[in-house]
């Protein structure tokens, strides 16, 4: 199924791999996926004519709504053919079950194990496991069996306290950790206070998840910058979702993700569904590549990002992904000003004095969208209001409404229900 090492093969040969495999994925989708049927009926496509990746754009794209309103369309598999159900986080909607066969969790682990390879893991790494394993999430299970996979060792702590966290360190020594960039900044800040020495730890690299660490150029963003001047970290940034089961890492070269061709056909696509050029900005659209359960055939992620095509310098020749800009139905008009969630982000971890946060978007009176920064600090001073607005008037030239709260009430809303993550963004609107 798979080529070793196809990201360093000719461009050409990695093109005819994708190309190969691109009327299998049609046959089989037209065969066993009653979404798909449909589609290809009502828009009169003949699966035989899409023979090359330009031909993907004579096929209507799918989106998220199409997910939620025709799930069970989607799937391919009879229901005893499923090992594992993963859902979707929600973000951006209500959540969607994915069903997984056995061979999606081997192409899962796959995936982790090449992405895990690309970010300087090997064998004799040790990587303490942030995040959980437990409510559908795709993602912990991922690692786990990612790292399994390579044969690293692995300890299982689960996003906990940063006293728990600093525990499993001292028992296990472990080399490498996998959490979002936030919480490492929390681990910054417990080690200065509790007096615990960094850099004498043993851990060495993080895989960032759910968080950009970097700018578009791929300098360090204001988050990667304030964990790297307490810890001498290497952080590798990583991009993937539920609905492509497939990730994007960096490598030791910092300078985008890594495409895996044998596991997506990826393409980036403007308002319209026609493809960006190299430069612009565009909407991840994904066609994933060997998933029997529940594959999908140009799905727009989304998520905005900008691609790199030249070689890499550590001799893959794939695509790369810089960081997400922003996503597509999270965009914000404020007085005038068009924003994305991850500027907010931007502006708001550059003030140290803030603890934690919350975004809340809705809409006014006057149908504008409106912003307000629950946030949360150790002490509140007269002028941290006038501080945080001033910071947005240079940054971003507009300021929002700011509600102060105490930390432990922020925490709280962060994981309200059934969140499998804290949620610092809220779309009302």
């Amino acid at each position: 199924m798979y080529i070793p090492e196809i990201e360093k093969k000719p461009l050409k040969q990695i093109r005819a791999y994708q190309e190969n495999r691109l009327p299998d994925l049609l046959e089989y989708l037209n065969t066993n996926s009653a979404f798909y049927q449909r589609l290809f009926r009502n828009n009169n496509i003949c699966i035989d004519k899409i023979r090359t990746l330009e031909d993907l754009t004579k096929i209507p794209v799918t989106t998220k709504d199409d997910l939620q309103k025709h799930k069970d369309d989607f799937l391919c598999v009879p229901k005893n053919k499923i090992i594992d159900f993963v859902t979707t986080s929600g973000t951006l909607g209500e959540p969607v079950t994915f069903a997984m066969t056995h061979n999606d969790l081997d192409r899962l682990a796959y995936n982790e194990y090449i992405s895990f390879s690309c970010a300087n893991t090997t064998s004799d790494d040790i990587f303490q496991l942030m995040v959980t394993l437990d409510k559908r999430f795709m993602a912990g299970m991922a690692y786990f069996l990612g790292l399994r996979k390579l044969g690293a060792g692995i300890v299982r702590t689960g996003p906990g306290l940063p006293e728990s966290q600093f525990e499993s360190i001292k028992i296990f020594s472990p080399t490498g950790l996998v959490t979002i960039p936030s919480f490492l900044l929390k681990l910054t800040d417990y080690a200065v206070i509790n007096q615990i020495e960094l850099n004498s730890t043993g851990v060495k690299k993080a895989i960032c998840i759910g968080e950009p660490i970097r700018n578009p150029d791929f300098s360090l963003n204001t988050l990667g910058k304030r964990i790297t001047a307490k810890w001498d970290l290497r952080l590798y940034s990583t991009y993937a979702s539920t609905e492509m089961g497939t990730a994007f890492t960096e490598c030791e070269a910092a300078c985008g993700g890594h495409h895996h061709p044998e596991m997506i056909i990826v393409e980036f696509l403007d308002e319209n569904n026609l493809p960006v050029k190299e430069g612009e900005a565009g909407e991840v659209t994904i066609t994933s590549l060997g998933v029997e359960g529940m594959p999908l055939l140009r799905f727009k992620t989304g998520d905005i990002c900008y691609h790199h095509s030249e070689a890499c310098s550590c001799g893959r020749n794939t695509l790369r992904l810089g960081p997400v800009i922003g996503r597509k139905q999270q965009m914000i008009k404020l007085k005038g000003t068009t924003l994305y969630p991850q500027a907010i982000y931007e502006v708001l971890n550059g003030i140290e004095s803030l603890e934690n946060y919350i975004i809340e978007v809705s809409t006014n009176k006057l149908g504008t969208d409106e912003v307000l920064i629950k946030a949360a600090c150790k002490t509140i001073d007269t002028n941290l209001e006038n501080s945080i607005k001033n910071h947005f008037r240079a940054k971003l030239r507009v300021t929002p409404k700011i509600q102060f709260y105490s930390i432990d009430e922020i925490l709280k809303q962060q994981m309200h229900g059934t969140a499998r993550k804290p949620v610092i963004f809220a779309d009302k609107r």
